[in-house]
């Protein structure tokens, strides 16, 4: 019986950590699908959309020298790891209006990737 509770015990906990588990190289590759239209360095100009350098933690809508849809400039969101979870599963849905025309990514764990890949790169001058 002790087995039980202790396995129990470790799959309650190992497992949804391994599901968050966050992964730069996997990041890297997800991000493939952003880089046609985001760049992310310091002082790294705009492309279809914004510059993505120290994105997280920034209200939506306020990179200067991008020019927003009204919707996402009146938008009172500021881009936590949980907004842009929800916003990365579909961009459209979450802030209708949007002028940011990708589907979307299906996988939590590209989600979780590309959002600690964004972080990372920001942290770089």
């Amino acid at each position: 019986m002790k087995f039980f509770v202790l396995f129990f015990s470790f799959l309650v906990i190992f497992i949804p950590l391994q599901s968050t588990a966050q992964d730069f190289d996997s990041g890297k590759k997800v991000y493939r699908k952003c880089k046609a239209c985001h760049t992310i360095a310091s002082g790294a100009k705009h492309r279809v959309g914004p510059n993505l350098y120290k994105v997280i933690d920034r209200k939506a809508g306020s990179a200067k020298g991008y020019r927003y849809s009204k919707s996402m400039k009146s938008s009172e969101i500021i881009w936590n790891k949980e907004n842009l979870s929800l916003y990365l599963i579909n961009p459209r849905k979450f802030i209708k209006g949007t002028k940011m025309a990708f589907a979307g990514l299906k996988k939590e764990t590209d989600i979780t990737n590309v959002i600690y890949y964004i972080n990372e790169m920001s942290k770089k001058e």
